[in-house]
């Protein structure tokens, strides 16, 4: 019996360790992602498992957040990327909603299933207007952009950013998006994910690693994925959110040959990477590069970049995923018959009346009109590869009928609406009031009010805005809306509208169509 008793001990002893085993390194014998990613915590895992000279990046017990990370150490890489927090095993069986197929079923026809998704913007490339808090400097010290951000905090630039990268979107984010009757999520990050060059102040690849367990929690709700490369070397187009605002160094400059490679090289070891079977089923689209600005750049050095890009990407394993590549402002006209032999890619267009200064004089009713008719109509065409490039789709669009948002313009700027933008190019700057009554009394106050003091009629307006873009852009391969959340500016957050009664509780389930009549408007603020 005594001799019975130690085997039985040691059967026991050792099933225990195989189950530790297991659990330590992501495989628990579940068929099922989302149980793995309940497992772990830094009490798991013994500190002398990670090697003394391991970088931040592979060190759980460095990281601002542990949650739905698998912490078992590993230096493995693919595409010289790594994996580390990864689990092992995934679950392709989930759908978004009712509407839409799971991930392990062909999604089909774009055209006839059109995308509803959302932008995760602000978050892994940040914007300071979708958050204030992170550049509350004074406006002498030049904080303008992620660039001068971290060149100013230095070695505390990890701790601010990762910190928000753990806190600003959570797998609630991800659980809320789907509940709002969204099925696709567009992903925004930069260069830096990668990569960085010349010592550059950006927080180096961090935000990798927030970036996978994103898709991970898309994974979970059945959410297809449009990776977003936001922020490309050298800057595609200058803009804060490209990561440094000034001069446009890619593929323009004395340093534009060497960004573009350099933009090449980054998507070389994205593509290697998101070509793995883990990917397939949930990267829907591969963003090549956000918003160039081609009405600076040469749009010949363009086009060859976007065809060099999709042969390395198509080379490398992507081979299911559309590659997106944005319309550069040029017109969408004059994309027909151009990159006609891209495999399986769309045109992006992102579509917004206030940064036009002819468009944002409109009001209200003008404003939906627009909406339903001129963008309805450049769809379109757009789709028809005899009048415009072919597939379509609008990955930003937004209901803010004002450019008033703090920052939104660029940090001080000011703003078209009431004439104040001052952009340090007399080309640009708009010095005379933009709202629809062009005078003295455009005021930023009710545009920039909390959405609790919206009237009856400007939020009648909102929604009605809001579903006769869903409508037009549905005439195309679908759209994505700017931005999921912000701290402040309601009219830029789906998550606030939704709170707000400003858009449908489903997005599928619309009260306004602009293939019916057009109503009048009568009853809506003429005067915003």
């Amino acid at each position: 019996m005594i001799g019975v008793g130690i085997v039985l001990a040691i059967i026991l002893i050792i099933a225990i360790a195989v189950v530790v085993s297991k659990k330590n390194s992501g495989d628990d014998g579940d068929s099922g992602e989302g149980n793995e990613m309940e497992s772990g915590g830094l009490s798991s895992i013994d500190p002398t498992s990670i090697p003394k000279d391991a970088p931040n990046w592979l060190n759980p017990f460095k990281w601002a957040d542990t949650t739905g990370f698998n912490l078992t150490y590993t230096a493995q890489t693919v595409g010289d990327l790594p994996v580390m927090g990864l689990f092992s095993k995934w679950d392709d069986s989930k759908s978004a909603n009712e509407h839409t197929p799971p991930l392990d079923k062909p999604w089909g026809d774009y055209a006839k299933r059109p995308a509803r998704g959302v932008n995760v913007g602000g978050w892994l490339s940040l914007e300071p207007f979708i958050t204030p808090s992170l550049f509350e400097y004074d406006r002498r010290m030049g904080i303008v952009d992620e660039y001068t951000l971290c060149a100013y905090l230095g070695s505390r630039c990890e701790g601010v950013l990762e910190k928000h990268y753990a806190t600003f979107i959570t797998e609630d984010t991800f659980k809320e998006i789907a509940a709002a009757g969204l099925d696709h999520v567009r992903i925004p990050f930069s260069y830096w994910a990668v990569q960085t060059y010349d010592d550059e102040p950006y927080l180096f690849r961090t935000s990798w690693r927030y970036l996978l367990r994103s898709i991970e929690w898309c994974r979970k709700y059945g959410l297809r994925v449009n990776l977003d490369l936001h922020g490309l070397p050298g800057s595609q187009n200058g803009w804060n959110h490209s990561g440094r605002l000034g001069a446009i160094g890619w593929l323009n400059g004395t340093d534009g040959d060497r960004n573009a490679q350099r933009s090449l090289d980054v998507h070389d070891r994205l593509s290697k990477f998101f070509a793995q079977p883990r990917y397939k089923n949930i990267i829907s689209h591969y963003g090549l590069a956000n918003e160039p600005k081609m009405t600076e750049l040469s749009v010949p050095t363009v086009l060859q970049w976007t065809e060099n890009a999709h042969k390395i990407i198509r080379g490398n394993g992507v081979k299911d995923a559309i590659v997106v590549f944005g319309d550069g402002f040029r017109g969408l006209t004059k994309w027909q018959g151009e990159l006609q032999g891209l495999d399986r890619a769309a045109l992006d267009v992102h579509q917004y009346v206030i940064f036009n200064t002819n468009q944002i004089v409109f009001n209200h009713s003008e404003k939906v009109r627009y909406a339903c008719a001129g963008w309805t109509e450049q769809t379109v065409d757009s789709m028809n590869r005899g009048t415009g490039y072919g597939p379509t789709l609008v990955a930003e669009w937004s209901q803010a009928d004002t450019d008033c948002t703090r920052h939104l313009t660029n940090v001080g700027n000011g703003n078209r609406w009431t004439g104040t933008l001052k952009t340090g190019d007399p080309s640009t700057d708009v010095t005379t009031p933009r709202c629809p009554l062009m005078d003295n009394r455009c005021d930023c106050g009710p545009a920039n009010a909390d959405a609790s003091e919206w009237t009856q009629s400007y939020k009648k307006f909102l929604r009605m805005f809001a579903e006769a873009q869903m409508s037009s852009f549905e005439k195309g391969w679908g759209w994505f809306y700017w931005v999921w959340d912000t701290e402040s500016a309601p009219q830029w957050s789906y998550k606030k509208g939704l709170a707000a009664g400003v858009l449908p509780a489903k997005a599928y389930e619309r009260d306004f169509n602009c293939d019916g009549p057009i109503p009048s408007f009568s009853d809506l603020s003429e005067a915003f």
